[in-house]
């Protein structure tokens, strides 16, 4: 994402940022950033029916124009890298009507601009300043797999996404035949076909491995067979990134085991992905040793915070970026205070995607955990006044999309204090 001009006010805000997706991955950013009730303005095409006074015939045309939008609704496809915006046209346009509804298609090299209705906290700055930057998007490509089975995926910062899933019926291992190893090769030829269609060779990124027994260390003896013959250079270049790692299964799901392995980690511990993962897989850990420094739950996460313990020394805040994007204005900002808390005490805050393995065992536990820098007891106990309260809503209760509405005022001010990104 390429941040072309920005005024946001430091102390209230207050502004707006106007941005250019460079890549679909900037698609999810731009999902993460923009809410129902906030100001979106970007290009539009609108089909104009327009009437001759003579003859009375009607003819049509679709019209290039700049829309302004008070958002309703969002729906994200993370496979297309594809987001549409819906909401009624929020300032006067020739073409449309004050109040009409209409669909803005984001588009990759083109222009957009953002304005919050409730003012950019500190998580959405937080969210502008990783979208902008660049040597953040780390990623990788992963085949898990089994023997006539592979899922093919793109994993970055902030999404798992699966290319292709691939499926080749193999016959059973017969004494004295050699149809299961010819089906294996047809399977590894399939395979390795969808593979480069998918990956880069000009900057290719690393590529992992996965599967029980010995299925993904064939693959790869069967690349590099592949690459020894090939005029492809390039494939050649492939080799030293490939890591072939055990899996429990073939399935996608087993993912978020593979990455947490030493032989993975130690490869990619520069990745934010490969951080968040070691950070859940400690929180486990914790919890498995019942020695109270590990803690989930809204109630229970919001005491430790407020009591200190989620501070300096190795207090973690671990959450869910679905909080964020709630129907509910006073849940986002509940959540807000809670990471500006322990960024001030110190401590380490990590907002986990609900599109990565790790961001789904979170949200399993209701989207929140902690752990702190010393043990504490009876968190989970009701104080006196408290009432036991339902998990915090979150929109990705559908991956594909999120809607709701919100209410607050609008405005922006002449200039105070501005936050410069450039």
């Amino acid at each position: 994402m390429k941040l072309v001009k920005q005024e946001i006010l430091h102390k209230t805000g207050e502004g707006f940022a106007i941005m250019k997706p460079e890549e679909p991955e900037d698609m999810w950013h731009a999902y993460n950033l923009i809410r129902p009730n906030d100001l979106l303005r970007a290009s539009a095409v609108r089909k104009v029916i327009t009437e001759s006074a003579g003859s009375g015939s009607r003819s049509n045309e679709r019209v290039h124009t700049t829309l302004t939008i008070r958002v309703t609704k969002l729906d994200f496809d993370p496979q297309a890298g594809q987001l549409h915006v819906s909401g009624r046209v929020a300032e006067e346009n020739p073409i449309v009507k004050l109040g009409g509804y209409h669909t803005l298609d984001l588009e990759l090299q083109r222009n957009f601009t953002l304005e919050k209705s409730e003012g950019w906290d500190s998580v959405a700055i937080a969210t502008l300043k990783e979208a902008c930057d660049n040597d953040a998007k780390a990623q990788l490509w992963a085949v898990i797999m089994k023997e006539g089975l592979a899922n093919i995926c793109l994993v970055t910062d902030h999404q798992t996404i699966l290319k292709q899933k691939i499926e080749y019926s193999l016959p059973r291992k017969r004494a004295g035949s050699t149809d299961h190893e010819k089906s294996m090769q047809k399977f590894f030829h399939t395979t390795y076909d969808s593979l480069l269609r998918h990956i880069d060779l000009a900057n290719p990124k690393p590529l992992l491995l996965a599967s029980p027994a010995f299925t993904a260390w064939q693959f790869q003896q069967y690349i590099k067979a592949q690459a020894a013959v090939s005029t492809d250079k390039r494939v050649k270049d492939l080799l030293p990134k490939i890591t072939v790692a055990q899996s429990a299964s073939g399935h996608l799901h087993s993912l978020n085991e593979v990455l947490s392995s030493p032989a993975v980690t130690s490869k990619l511990s520069d990745t934010k992905f490969a951080r968040e993962t070691q950070l859940v897989d400690k929180f486990f850990e914790l919890m498995r040793h019942e020695d109270n420094r590990a803690w989930y739950g809204p109630r229970e996460s919001e005491k430790a915070v407020e009591q200190g313990a989620v501070g300096k020394g190795g207090g973690v805040l671990l959450i869910s970026n679905g909080l964020f994007r709630s129907q509910d204005i006073g849940v986002r900002d509940r959540w807000v205070k809670c990471v500006d808390a322990v960024r001030e005490q110190g401590g380490e805050v990590r907002v986990l995607s609900s599109m990565h393995e790790s961001g789904r065992r979170l949200e399993s536990l209701g989207g929140v955990a902690v752990i702190l820098t010393y043990p504490m007891e009876d968190l989970d106990e009701l104080g006196e006044g408290e009432v036991e309260e339902e998990q915090p809503e979150s929109e990705d209760e559908d991956e594909h999309g999120a809607n709701g509405h919100s209410h607050g005022v609008e405005g922006r001010r002449d200039h105070e204090e501005d936050i410069d990104f450039l």
